[in-house]
C-alpha cells in the first residue's frame, strides 16, 4: 500500500492512504481457491474467495479496488458469462482468467472481452504473481483516470453555455480573433470569456484545459450543450 503527502495552504503534511487493493478469487474448486488466496496474502495482498459468481455478488465486494481471478467454468453462472454481466451493467474491473479447460476460441472471447489474461492450471506461481500485480496496477490507473474525469465533468456543469463554446474552440486551436468572428462577438468578450473557463477549469494553462476536455465523454459534453 502506497503512501502519498501533500502541503496544504498553512504548510503542514497531510498524508493520504490509498486503498489497499483486494483480489477477489473466484473458483469452485476448494484446494486451488485457498491455495490462491494463500499465495497472495503471503506477499501482502489481500484476497477474499469466493465458490461460484453468485457468491461473489451477494458479498458486495464488487467495488473495491483490485482485480478478479475468475475460473472459467464453475457451477451457475460460468466466468465468461461473469464478465459478460459486469460489462453490460457497467461495472470496470480487472479480470484474469485462470482454468483447466481453456481454448482458443474461449481465449479469444475473454481478451476481446477485456481479460488481462488467460491462465492455464498448472500456472507457476510468479507467473499468476506478475499477472495479478499488473492488473492491480491497470485498475489504479483507471480509478485515477475516473476520478480525475469526474472532477471535470463537475468543473465542466459550472461552466455558461457561452463559456463552453469558447472552450471548445480553445482546445481545438482556434485563436481569440476567430472564435470572436465564429460567434459574433467582440475579441475582449472572448479573452473575459476564457479567462473564466480556465479559472472555473482549474486550469493555468492551454494544455492543461486541453487534458480536462478529453477526459470528459462526449456524452457528457452533449448532456451540457453549448
Amino acid at each position: 500500500m502506497s503512501i502519498s503527502s501533500s502541503e496544504n495552504a498553512v504548510g503542514t503534511i497531510e498524508t493520504r492512504r490509498e486503498p489497499q487493493a483486494t483480489v477477489l478469487v473466484v473458483d469452485d474448486d476448494d484446494a486451488v481457491r485457498f491455495s490462491i488466496c494463500e499465495l497472495l496474502e503471503s506477499v501482502g495482498i489481500e484476497a477474499i474467495g469466493f465458490a461460484s459468481t453468485q457468491a461473489l455478488m451477494n458479498a458486495e465486494v464488487l467495488g473495491r479496488p483490485g482485480c478478479i481471478i475468475l475460473d472459467v467454468r464453475m457451477p451457475g453462472a460460468s466466468g465468461l458469462d461473469f464478465q459478460n454481466y459486469l460489462a453490460t451493467n457497467g461495472i470496470s474491473a480487472s479480470i484474469i482468467f485462470l482454468t483447466g479447460h481453456g481454448d482458443i476460441p474461449m481465449t479469444v472471447q475473454a481478451m476481446k472481452a477485456g481479460a488481462l489474461e488467460f491462465l492455464t492450471k498448472p500456472v507457476r506461481d510468479q507467473t499468476l504473481l506478475d499477472a495479478v500485480n499488473t492488473a492491480i496496477e491497470i485498475d489504479r490507473e483507471k480509478r485515477a483516470q475516473q476520478a480525475t474525469a469526474n472532477a471535470n465533468i463537475a468543473l465542466y456543469a459550472t461552466l455558461t453555455p457561452r463559456e463552453r463554446q469558447v472552450m471548445e474552440a480553445v482546445v481545438k486551436g482556434a485563436l481569440s480573433k476567430q472564435i470572436a468572428f465564429e460567434l459574433n462577438i467582440s475579441e475582449i468578450t472572448v479573452k473575459l470569456h476564457r479567462s473564466s473557463v480556465m479559472r472555473k477549469m482549474k486550469t493555468p494553462f492551454v494544455t492543461h484545459l486541453v487534458r480536462a476536455w478529453q477526459s470528459i465523454p462526449a456524452d457528457i459534453r452533449h448532456d451540457y450543450p453549448a
